[in-house]
């Protein structure tokens, strides 16, 4: 198995529980976590850009209990029991698109998104930027496809299709855009 195919996502993995103020109250397994309503856990989203500040975006493999085949941001997932942002952020961003970059945190958000009756998204998601130069080795356990797009593009295509891309993406995109776009900008 090579990097490219090996799994770096387990259903019996534990995630940090927290309480609206981002306070560990436990762990629980990550398939706990998302069935249901889902329980309040920790996770991240990171945004990565190139020279030409397009986004690097990634449809989500068709391996993924919650949204399958869906776009969303360049690298999402949790920190588990024991881990720091920094440390997971960096793991995740390597085991996922082969990259390492330095990161710039940007701002927390609480949100729960329902996916039918498979499971939900109930997450307090801390939101990281990034920049690079080299083109992803991406994990085609976790990635069905991927591609870099511009920001005109980008909004164009979730106007036209909203219905293709995760919900935490979109309430992410929408509020970077508006908070943030100089920083994305100087990157």
């Amino acid at each position: 198995m090579t990097n490219k195919d090996k799994i770096v996502s387990f259903e019996d993995e534990l995630l940090i529980l927290v309480d609206e103020n981002d306070r560990e109250i436990g762990w629980e397994t990550k398939d706990v976590c998302h069935n249901g309503q889902g329980i309040l856990h920790r996770a991240f989203s990171i945004f990565i850009f190139d020279d030409r500040k397009q986004l690097l975006l990634q449809k989500r493999s068709a391996q993924k209990r919650l949204w399958p085949l869906y776009w969303s941001n360049s690298c999402c997932s949790h920190p588990r029991k024991g881990e720091s942002y920094q440390f997971a952020t960096a793991r995740r961003l390597e085991e996922e698109l082969g990259l390492k970059t330095p990161l710039q945190y940007l701002y927390k958000f609480k949100y729960q998104a329902l996916f039918g009756d498979l499971g939900a998204e109930h997450e307090l998601c801390s939101v990281y930027i990034g920049k690079t130069d080299q083109a992803p080795k991406v994990n085609r356990t976790e990635i069905d496809d991927w591609k870099f797009i511009s920001i005109d593009a980008l909004n164009a295509q979730m106007k036209a299709q909203p219905e293709n891309f995760t919900p935490w993406f979109k309430m992410e995109w929408d509020h970077m855009l508006q908070h943030y776009k100089v920083t994305i900008l100087s990157l």
